[in-house]
């Protein structure tokens, strides 16, 4: 099967989108997810007065468009006509979990963090996947 190429600017939508709901996510849990990790408010304050306290904002953008220019690619190898919303999606669904999810769920186990990160974590690393298949699926590559 031939691969023609990806459409870098479904994958760049795609990456703008996920991190803005990651912003999002994020406010709207920052609550929970501060405690699970096991931080109050007033360290996360101290914490963002640190040197490259910006970078984890820079990791979620790269990780953005990278795990969107990679799905692109998965979704390529689906074949002509093959790459749609719903295959998109369901793409998405499998790479979240065969492999984000069972990943996180073993690093959390061992490392005996709080059952509500995993959700937590989890379900934007879904909102990711889903979306980013979603927009690259309607778009096309």
């Amino acid at each position: 099967m031939a691969f023609a190429g990806i459409n870098y600017l479904a994958v760049l939508i795609a990456a703008i989108a996920c991190w803005l709901a990651g912003a999002v996510w994020y406010m709207v849990l920052a609550k929970p997810w501060t405690a699970a990790i096991g931080t109050t408010p007033e360290q996360m304050e101290e914490r963002r007065k640190r040197p490259g306290a910006f970078l984890p904002f820079v990791f979620a953008w790269l990780a953005a468009l990278i795990i969107a220019w990679v799905l692109a690619g998965v979704l390529g190898h689906l074949g002509p006509g093959q790459v749609t919303l719903r295959n998109g999606i369901i793409s998405g669904l499998f790479c979240w979990g065969g492999f984000v999810f069972t990943t996180m769920l073993v690093n959390n186990s061992f490392a005996m963090r709080s059952p509500m990160l995993l959700l937590i974590d989890g379900g934007y690393w879904l909102i990711v996947l889903v979306l980013s298949g979603a927009i690259v699926g309607a778009i096309g590559v």
